[in-house]
């Protein structure tokens, strides 16, 4: 099956990081970028939540949780650094946030354009080579993107948990292994 490259973000601001970052320098992990705006009730209910416990479930060395906040509307009221910035800070999201570059004729802006979303909340999952590998729109659930994100981190991966085992007694209180 064919994925597309992840284009790379563009951005002019980052927070809850000591750098900008670049989808390049996160290769080898799984990314996901929770695309949003501040006055978005989708966004601040669901999305920018769920994104924070998959940054809370999944260790950081196979997956990267950023936030991408792409304005499209009511640009006087969420376009400044510092209202971000108190947001972020005042609903305790600890991601890296980016701010996605402003094309400067207003409507999307550069990321949101570049990646075809069509709103807020996006949702994008990029596989460990950088390639879109899912892209929504709107509400998911929880237990799907898991699931989604649980595979891209274990594709290609083998293991060897599942060999066969020489004893009989493969049981424990944990379960039973074969």
């Amino acid at each position: 099956m064919n994925f597309i490259q992840a284009p790379e973000l563009q951005t002019t601001h980052w927070f809850n990081t000591t750098a900008p970052l670049t989808l390049e320098s996160l290769r080898g992990r799984v990314v996901v970028i929770e695309a949003f705006q501040m006055l978005c009730p989708g966004c601040v209910s669901h999305g920018l939540p769920q994104a924070q416990r998959v940054l809370e479930t999944f260790d950081s060395d196979d997956v990267c949780v950023l936030g991408l906040h792409t304005v499209f509307e009511h640009h006087a009221a969420q376009g400044t650094v510092e209202a971000l910035e108190a947001f972020l800070h005042e609903y305790r999201f600890t991601f890296p946030v980016a701010i996605d570059a402003p094309t400067g004729k207003g409507g999307p802006s550069k990321t949101m354009t570049a990646y075809g979303m069509r709103g807020t909340p996006s949702l994008l999952l990029l596989d460990r080579n950088g390639r879109v590998r899912q892209h929504y729109f709107g509400r998911e659930q929880d237990i799907k993107i898991g699931a989604e994100i649980a595979a891209l981190v274990h594709e290609g991966q083998t293991s060897d948990s599942h060999t066969a085992q020489t004893d009989d007694n493969q049981c424990d209180d944990g379960g039973c292994r074969i």
